[in-house]
């Protein structure tokens, strides 16, 4: 069933919650964009994707999503667990020995929902269009999601993939790029400038949906939705979201230093503080 605004709203400050405290009880993981895709995941895992009960690493006969930017595992973990893949008390083993719940996504670990292992960056894309294309093969009209990083679009292999995706019209791929304009480094601009990536997803053959707010649900909705109704049609379809790192923690936004750093005590305190859930349930 589908959640309506409200309910992903207040999805989401829990999620944003899970993200914090999970990063803050190891001292270690990636906050900023974790933050920052919040929505967007919420959005698609709750309302947008078609899910059967279970998970079974096939997909088939419902959409499956890739993760290309694997450091952003914490807010990946948070909505599988709230999406009732596994159970929500595992998050706390977030980056502990032994865990399922490891600092970039892995499969080996047999972690219900995770497609594959990514955090090496630039490869989530191939991954997807293989899995698309296999969807056709076998006549499954789902479709088949990725997000990657604006940052991680400096890696080459991304380029072959969106190259090879046009010209063989797999259509049914949907990838969305975090266009947040930071990375590690700094910004993505003092990294490696891009230029315009709109231009160059159009130059490569792609259908292109802009959503402007990209932490803004609503946004976010018709945005998926109006790349579902350019799909089928001959080209891949990408979504530039144009989102905030650390969106939603006033001490984390509009900077890149919180890229991967974990909070502090007090820090820790004034974010949760930020994000309060009147019907929170946390782990």
């Amino acid at each position: 069933m589908k959640r309506n605004t409200q309910q992903l709203s207040n999805l989401t400050i829990q999620v944003r919650r899970d993200i914090l405290r999970m990063v803050h009880a190891v001292n270690s993981g990636h906050p900023g964009g974790s933050l920052g895709c919040t929505e967007f995941l919420v959005v698609l895992y709750q309302n947008i994707m078609e899910r059967k009960p279970g998970f079974d690493m096939d997909g088939i006969g419902e959409d499956v999503f890739f993760l290309s930017n694997g450091h952003i595992s914490p807010v990946f973990y948070s909505v599988l667990a709230r999406s009732g893949y596994f159970p929500v008390s595992e998050l706390a083993s977030f980056r502990k020995l032994n865990s399922r719940l490891q600092g970039h996504p892995t499969t080996h670990e047999g972690l219900p929902g995770v497609r594959m292992a990514s955090g090496s960056l630039g490869q989530g894309l191939s991954v997807a269009i293989g899995a698309a294309q296999a969807k056709k093969l076998n006549n499954d009209n789902h479709f088949v999601y990725a997000l990657l990083g604006d940052g991680e679009l400096q890696e080459g292999q991304n380029w072959e993939a969106i190259m090879y995706a046009s010209a063989k019209k797999v259509d049914n791929l949907i990838a969305t790029i975090d266009l947040n304009g930071k990375q590690i480094d700094g910004t993505t601009d003092e990294v490696l400038n891009m230029g315009s990536v709109k231009a160059k997803f159009v130059a490569f053959d792609w259908d292109v949906v802009e959503v402007k707010e990209g932490n803004n649900i609503e946004d976010i909705i018709a945005g998926l939705n109006h790349a579902k109704a350019l799909a089928g049609k001959g080209k891949p379809v990408c979504i530039l979201l144009h989102t905030e790192m650390g969106h939603g923690v006033d001490y984390m936004m509009h900077t890149h230093a919180w890229h991967g750093k974990a909070p502090n005590d007090e820090q820790l305190a004034a974010a949760l503080s930020q994000n309060y859930c009147e019907d929170e349930i946390d782990y």
